[in-house]
């Protein structure tokens, strides 16, 4: 497969290929693209580091296809001169709902607010093509995007009160606007 590095109209009519407000291109991709590389390999050791050495297994989960827009969903890469900084991914979870996985932002570019980017980007991408609800789950040791999910306005789907490892995946969801409305505010250059 090859990637998709054509503008696609966006839900505001930009061009989501152009250039976010901070200087990120946005790029649709697939799987087996190699700017993908360092967000499975980096997702495969943070996995590893919390939940062990079977955790790469969480990656090969979900069929790369799922990640398609054939099948619904999609990857996207947010590049920072050419160079992937954040990244991203959604399936269909079921006719009016898309499930958020792959969630990264590369390791020497943290603590700069790229995965509320990626996030919004998401949601946006999701809400164009038609999913009201967006849904996912993180696990219960990575306190890191629990924390995102709940700033971003997202629903816990459990007890946020009680121990995060007594829960297993920590269930979330959110409801995106009518269509026609801007959920994600993100300014956009054609």
């Amino acid at each position: 497969m090859t990637s998709v590095a054509e503008p696609r109209p966006t839900a505001a009519g930009l061009t989501a290929a152009g250039l976010t407000a901070a200087g990120l291109t946005v790029v649709q991709v697939t799987v087996s693209d190699p700017r993908v590389r360092p967000l499975l390999r980096e997702l495969g050791d943070e996995y590893s580091t919390r939940y062990g050495k079977d955790a790469h297994a969480e990656l090969a989960r979900y069929p790369d296809e799922e990640f398609t827009a054939p099948y619904g969903g999609v990857l996207l890469l947010l590049l920072e001169q050419g160079e992937p900084v954040t990244g991203g991914a959604f399936r269909r979870y079921d006719e009016a709902t898309a499930e958020l996985k792959r969630i990264w932002t590369h390791s020497a570019h943290r603590r700069r607010g790229l995965a509320r980017r990626v996030v919004a980007e998401l949601e946006r991408e999701a809400g164009a093509r038609g999913y009201r609800r967006i849904y996912l789950t993180t696990g219960p040791r990575q306190p890191e995007p629990r924390g995102l999910y709940l700033a971003t306005g997202y629903t816990p789907l459990f007890d946020t009160g009680a121990d995060p490892e007594t829960i297993g995946p920590l269930p979330f969801e959110k409801h995106l606007p009518a269509e026609g409305a801007d959920p994600v505010h993100v300014t956009r250059t054609p």
